[in-house]
């Protein structure tokens, strides 16, 4: 038996070699963490923790019936809600009157107001025609919602003045008379906003700053830049043919332009849902630049540290006069232009922003409405090129889900899912308590569509909300397509779409995998029906992605934009 020096030195050699094990054991972890990239050490610990949280959940996959589905989408004019959406902001005051669509930068509030100011001014001036008052109807509509409903008839206007001309083009190419009245009522220019950085080191490397530089450094991915989504944003569709015609002014929608076209795209990080998505985007640094109307630009002080360059088409606000119009409402429409362009209202148009950048004469050529369409068609089929989106659809079934909610979820979703591309793969799960995983993922072709649509059609509410729950399962589901996680396809681009009304009120909380999103970076979108939007707001926020309110009859045709833009 060793004596009390004898266990001394033992104690010694015992303390000495657990020092040499863990010293060797931080070691080793260190050695093994060093090769790895911070990003690479965040997926590993979101992937860590996305396993113990997925061993809570009561996950079952469960088989339904394929249905069949139509190959064409649904008609625009049953897709578009009723125009009582947007109510007028100026109403009529007389029996002898025009309506007239505008785009919302001018005939909103404040300083998005300066045609409804105008308007309203109109009516209470006392102007007649033929012994008759006359007054304006006014309706502030988003530029290309507005051409949608004069293209599908679903609602004529008297007057329209979108953004810019192109969308006028356009509504002529598909037989609507629109004759142009008045090529600007109050001027405009869209842009391109650099962070001052980026716009001398573009300087620097190119020699000047401009569309056809800003183009080249996206292609050489030197810039990460975001744009809107041209089928529904007018300052998008400038960009789309601007875009084009850098790469072939005589023929834009040539090989060579289209090829140039997909060489850019593919180091284009986000085509945005909305102007205010890529904004904040831009905000918390994940862009050196986007694009945006100088009018807004000029009101937006947080975003006044970008450099404004203009590109493109000018956004001179033009009105057209739509269909046949009797001699008494052309008088109207041209009393009402001719108001419009006192010096009174032009100065200000310039208080609200309107009438700047003056000498800018627009850089592209002009094109036909039919150019606009196929230019619209071609970058619908290209904009992912080669990169298929891999969605999985979440559906909140819960209790108070039940009736119109879940009625109009199902609707939305049958008829939504003609605008997404075959090319992209699709999965669809189903929640309440617990969490039903009712179509894995799989290309988006026939078969899987008529899959889709018996899923959704086989939907019944009970029970309670498990919303975060159910985002687990999905992002389970894209790691294992490989869609995400470290050994990620990077030829996938993964997306989770959340429909529900945010009422979470059972399993893990949004805390519980805030990091976990964050660590694999997927945009999480989503759509709410009579719902909590704040909730599901906090939720799209963490990768910067749109949060779509539902709650009204327009959730397709919101839906059909939204799946245009991303998938």
């Amino acid at each position: 038996m060793p004596n009390q020096g004898g266990k001394k030195v033992i104690l010694r050699i015992v303390g000495a070699a657990v020092v040499v094990f863990l010293l060797v054991y931080a070691g080793i972890s260190l050695i093994g963490d060093s090769g790895k990239s911070e990003t690479l050490k965040k997926l590993d610990d979101a992937d860590d923790s996305l396993k113990s949280i997925i061993e809570d959940i009561n996950v079952k996959t469960v088989t339904h019936p394929k249905v069949p589905v139509e190959i064409q989408p649904p008609d625009l004019n049953r897709t578009l809600p009723d125009i009582s959406k947007y109510s007028p902001q100026v109403e009529k005051s007389t029996p002898s009157y025009i309506e007239i669509f505008s785009s919302t930068e001018k005939a909103g509030s404040g300083t998005d107001g300066w045609l409804t100011e105008v308007a309203r001014d109109f009516n209470n001036a006392g102007i007649n025609i033929n012994g008759k008052q006359v007054s304006v109807r006014l309706r502030g509509i988003p530029s290309g919602e507005g051409a949608d409903y004069i293209t599908s008839r679903k609602y004529l206007p008297d007057a329209y003045t979108p953004s810019n001309e192109l969308w006028g083009e356009m509504i002529r190419s598909r037989g609507v008379k629109a004759g142009p009245v008045q090529q600007r009522l109050a001027g405009n220019v869209a842009g391109i906003l650099l962070t001052r950085e980026k716009k001398d080191k573009l300087v620097n490397k190119y020699g000047t700053a401009n569309i056809t530089t800003v183009i080249d450094a996206v292609a050489s991915n030197d810039l990460a830049m975001g744009y809107t989504n041209p089928l529904a944003s007018s300052t998008g569709l400038n960009f789309l043919i601007s875009t084009l015609q850098t790469f072939d002014r005589s023929d834009p929608l040539s090989s060579k332009a289209e090829a140039g076209f997909e060489s850019f795209q593919t180091n284009i990080p986000v085509v945005a849902y909305t102007t205010l998505q890529m904004r904040e985007m831009a905000k918390s640094g994940l862009l050196d630049g986007f694009i945006l109307e100088y009018q807004t630009y000029l009101n937006t002080p947080d975003i006044r540290s970008y450099e404004f360059i203009p590109f493109g088409f000018r956004h001179d606000n033009p009105i057209y006069a739509i269909g046949d119009l009797s001699a008494e409402k052309k008088e109207i429409l041209d009393r009402f232009v001719e108001f419009s362009q006192q010096e009174k209202y032009q100065n200000l148009a310039a208080k609200y922003g309107f009438n700047g950048l003056n000498e800018y004469k627009s850089e592209t050529e002009a094109v036909s409405g039919d150019l606009v369409i196929q230019a619209q068609k071609f970058w619908k089929d290209t904009k992912n090129v080669g990169k298929p989106i891999c969605a999985v659809f979440v559906a909140d079934v819960s209790g108070s889900m039940d009736g119109e909610p879940l009625n109009r979820l199902k609707r939305s979703l049958i008829e939504g899912q003609y605008y997404i591309g075959g090319d992209n793969l699709i999965g669809l799960i189903s929640y309440s308590n617990d969490v039903n995983i009712d179509l894995p993922i799989a290309e988006f072709d026939l078969n899987q569509r008529s899959k889709f649509a018996g899923a959704v059609n086989d939907l019944q509410a009970s029970g309670s909300t498990a919303t975060f729950d159910a985002i687990a399962i999905a992002m389970q589901m894209l790691i294992d397509q490989n869609a995400t996680g470290p050994n990620a396809d990077p030829n996938l681009k993964p997306r989770i779409f959340v429909l529900s009304d945010g009422e979470t009120n059972a399993g893990h909380s949004l805390d519980d995998i805030r990091g976990i999103v964050e660590g694999f970076g997927i945009p999480i979108y989503t759509i709410g029906y009579n719902a909590d939007i704040p909730e599901l707001q906090a939720i799209s926020n963490i990768n910067e992605a749109a949060c779509i309110n539902a709650d009204t009859d327009d959730v397709v045709y919101k839906l059909r934009n939204l799946f245009n833009a991303e998938l």
